[in-house]
């Protein structure tokens, strides 16, 4: 179901009504559904919520992360306002999912950002288990040309390419997409050595997955950044996707499956920044913020920066 986002969600500090550059998020998101989205010349961008964690529910996680999306939005609202004056942020709403229907939440959500992105709007999806990322990828294969080369780039700590033949889950996305489009082609950073079984890395060399490791990024940074470049080179669209539990638990408790191997937050911000610097992404989108499990704020205020990291990066000319 899509709904509006309430005001409620877009509160905080107020230093100014009238000097615009002491203005913060909240003072200049504005709040439109989607058939009241002209088209856009300039770059200016979408946020739409996913309120959703069935899929986590599925792969037997903890629930919760379907806070997440309004939970971000409230980290971001007191953060300052450091766009042009002419670029806009469009927060679209929420797509909800209700009893227990997945699949139809995910056709949804692909709706409204493949609408996002006919009218020239970047687009931050804010999820949400990482079940979000099916729906953000339907989104943007209706927006594009049928054979139109998609690069998907997951900073996550698993594979996610468990079977989907009993049901899809948050554990299945990757799998379902490979299998079912061959234009696409995935690449996974921050793969945790103990957090996947050796059938996920069979699988993942049967759907030529190019991966690397976590400790590996920790090791050779700069080569990282050299492959994610060719990677996406080579592509006509990135989607980049980022699972909150690729982050070590000590920065990231608030995740259905914490990491304590994870990466810092310092290595998955230059990752958002190399990829959303690069001029054939469109698109982000955030998954598995759970406040529910989160200790003192901590995962939901890092998400919000890392979404502002996005933003910044998709709306530079």
């Amino acid at each position: 179901m899509y709904i509006l986002t309430e005001q409620k969600h877009w509160k905080g500090r107020v230093d100014s009504t009238t000097n615009k550059s002491s203005f913060r998020f909240h003072q200049k998101v504005t709040r439109m559904a989607i058939n009241d989205i002209r088209n856009f010349t300039a770059k200016n961008a979408a946020l739409v919520g996913f309120i959703c964690d069935e899929g986590v529910r599925r792969n037997q996680g903890r629930i919760g992360a379907a806070n997440g999306p309004n939970a971000l939005r409230e980290a971001l609202s007191s953060l300052p306002w450091l766009f042009d004056d002419q670029q806009q942020i469009i927060d679209m709403g929420n797509i909800l999912c209700l009893n227990h229907a997945l699949e139809e939440a995910q056709r949804e959500l692909a709706e409204v950002i493949g609408a996002a992105l006919q009218k020239n709007l970047q687009c931050v999806v804010l999820g949400g288990g990482h079940e979000t990322v099916y729906g953000h990828y339907l989104g943007v294969r209706a927006a594009l040309p049928k054979q139109a080369k998609i690069g998907i780039i997951n900073i996550d700590a698993h594979f996610d390419l468990r079977s989907y033949h009993e049901q899809p889950s948050s554990g299945t996305m990757f799998r379902q997409i490979l299998e079912q489009d061959s234009f696409v082609s995935y690449f996974v950073v921050g793969i945790q050595r103990y957090g996947n079984t050796k059938e996920l890395f069979e699988k993942a060399k049967d759907l030529q997955v190019k991966y690397v490791l976590e400790d590996d990024i920790t090791l050779n940074q700069q080569q990282l950044m050299a492959d994610l470049q060719h990677y996406m080179d080579q592509h006509d669209y990135v989607l980049l996707t980022l699972c909150m539990d690729v982050l070590n638990a000590a920065f990231a408790p608030g995740v259905s499956a914490p990491s304590p191997f994870g990466l810092e937050p310092a290595t998955v911000r230059a990752i958002i920044q190399k990829v959303t610097s690069h001029p054939h992404t469109h698109s982000f989108d955030i998954s598995e913020v759970n406040p529910l499990l989160d200790e003192n704020g901590r995962t939901v205020k890092l998400g919000a920066y890392f979404v502002y990291e996005a933003l910044n990066n998709l709306l530079k000319e």
